[in-house]
């Protein structure tokens, strides 16, 4: 049965859904995105954390479509400023305007000497049965002052990984895919899926 190895990934976002499909390419599953669903609309994240904002996602996109259902949510998390923009980070100073956030944050940030921060992301998979599966994922690095790189997207210009000596838009994909709060994530997600999966 091919809807029983579907999962529709929760997301508008082209450049997330092909790191999700890049990383489940050893996986028998089927990927449809919400642009496959255009009944489904705009859905609102009114949750208190990144597990609610994604569990909500999952859960109304599972409803609508009696389908298992994979949803993140994803966020920067900048020390100084009290881990803003957490999960306002789409939508920090305007609805998905990377440029308009990155700007926003280099201005809080003009005043800092503390750059330090996280990427943090929450991958919920709602099964067809309803049986839900959370993992989390993280990446510690430095806010720069300047953009660098031109792949990715976001924060990924700003975002400095001391460890790879690069921003996340100087990465490949796969570099980034190895490396990533979301890489992370998914790996967790690996570990457990199989078995999951079937029971």
């Amino acid at each position: 049965m091919v809807m029983l190895n579907t999962i529709v990934i929760a997301t508008n976002n082209e450049n997330k859904a092909i790191e999700f499909r890049n990383m489940f390419s050893s996986k028998n599953i089927h990927f449809k995105t919400l642009k496959d669903f255009p009944k489904i609309g705009n859905i609102k994240e009114d949750g208190n954390s990144f597990e609610e904002n994604a569990t909500i996602k999952a859960t109304a996109v599972h409803k609508m479509t009696n389908l298992a259902v994979l949803a993140d949510d994803s966020g920067l998390q900048v020390h100084s400023i009290n881990n803003e923009p957490g999960i306002y980070s789409a939508r920090y100073a305007g609805d998905h305007d990377d440029s308009a956030n990155n700007k926003k944050l280099l201005k809080k940030l003009s005043d800092k000497n503390d750059r330090s921060a996280t990427f943090f992301t929450c991958l919920v998979l709602i099964k067809h049965d309803g049986k839900k599966l959370v993992v989390n994922g993280e990446l510690n690095g430095n806010i720069l002052e300047e953009y660098r790189g031109d792949n990715g997207f976001g924060y990924d210009p700003l975002f400095y990984v001391p460890s790879m000596k690069k921003t996340l838009a100087q990465m490949t994909n796969t570099e980034k895919n190895k490396i990533s709060h979301r890489g992370k994530a998914i790996k967790k997600l690996f570990d457990e899926f199989d078995n999951w999966w079937i029971n």
